[in-house]
C-alpha cells in the first residue's frame, strides 16, 4: 500500500474520532488540533493496529505527534 492508500485509510479511521470535525493535513497534531486525550488515542491507536496488522510501539507513538507522522510510520511498518 502505498502512502497515498495509506492516508486515505487513516483518515477514514480518524473520522469517527474527529469530534471537532478538523480538517485533516499531513501537520494535523492530535494532542492540540484534534484534542485526542490519553484514552482516545489508545482507542485510536487499537484502530490503526487492526486495520494495518501492525504494531506501533509505545516508544514510536511517543514520537508521532501529526497525522502526516503517523502515515509515514505506518508505511514505514508495512515494510
Amino acid at each position: 500500500m502505498n502512502r497515498e492508500e495509506t492516508a486515505a485509510k487513516i483518515a477514514a479511521l480518524i473520522a469517527p474520532f474527529n469530534k471537532k470535525d478538523v480538517t485533516i493535513s499531513d501537520a494535523t497534531t492530535f494532542a492540540g488540533d484534534l484534542e485526542f486525550d490519553s484514552l482516545t488515542v489508545m482507542d485510536f491507536v487499537a484502530e490503526i493496529e487492526d486495520a494495518f496488522d501492525i504494531i506501533i510501539s509505545m516508544n514510536a507513538q511517543a514520537e508521532i505527534e501529526t497525522y502526516g507522522q503517523l502515515v509515514d510510520a505506518v508505511v514505514k511498518m508495512q515494510g
